[in-house]
């Protein structure tokens, strides 16, 4: 008795792992998750939050190889596309051994002769990673810490003011990004930028507020951007 109690408990399980239900409206039908019984409303705006934030670097990635399509060629890579997917695999590839935010600085490092684009974009997704604690999803038990969420927002401000800024030694931007021509500027990238920013400094605030937790704002002038621990 207990062996097919057991028995028919399992195939419920599997059952509603994989079952359609409903929406409100009853005319279309979403996979209900096993996993997401394990899942709070928290959880699953930390999920949601990582993969859009991943999403708008992604189309950073494409739109800097298709402004430095020379970084992309250093490679044996056939594509651009390979390129974009050699960055986002899991886990988010090093460069030369690094990862966070020393890759990022190896983009602009002039002794640096590899794919600048690919050591600008993989530190800053291994750095968005870390801020979740190196995870990509999240569950009930998950404890993220506000302070390293709002300090990888920081750090992207510092990653977005070295792309408009740093400079080889003739004077030539390391990467190309937004054009300016006859005063109108090209705000594909700050957009992408702010969009990030934005999200990284909503869910430190979430996460705060769940864990009842403070945040320790740091304020950075142009002369003094640093990146922050995360």
């Amino acid at each position: 008795m207990q062996i097919r109690l057991f028995i028919s408990l399992s195939l419920f399980v599997m059952l509603i792992g994989c079952a359609q239900v409903p929406d409100k409206k009853g005319g279309h039908y979403e996979y209900f998750n096993i996993e997401s019984l394990a899942k709070t409303d928290i959880d699953m705006v930390e999920d949601i939050h990582f993969s859009q934030t991943l999403k708008q670097l992604k189309l950073l990635a494409e739109k800097l190889y298709k402004r430095n399509p020379k970084e992309w060629k250093k490679t044996t890579l056939p594509s651009r596309d390979s390129a974009i997917k050699r960055i986002f695999t899991r886990p988010f590839p090093s460069v030369n051994g690094k990862r966070s935010v020393d890759s990022i600085r190896l983009a602009f490092d002039p002794h640096y002769t590899g794919d600048r684009v690919f050591a600008y974009i993989a530190g800053l997704a291994s750095m968005l990673r870390l801020s979740y604690n190196d995870k990509d999803v999240f569950f009930m038990f998950d404890d993220l810490d506000p302070q390293k969420l709002y300090n990888s927002a920081r750090n992207i401000e510092v990653a977005a003011w070295l792309l408009r800024t740093k400079r080889d030694h003739r004077g030539q931007l390391f990467l190309l990004s937004s054009e300016q021509s006859n005063a109108t500027t090209n705000g594909g990238y700050e957009r992408l930028f702010g969009k990030m920013i934005g999200q990284q400094d909503t869910i430190a605030k979430v996460v705060a507020v769940k864990n009842h937790r403070t945040i320790k704002n740091v304020i950075q002038s142009a002369a003094q951007l640093v990146f922050l621990p995360v």
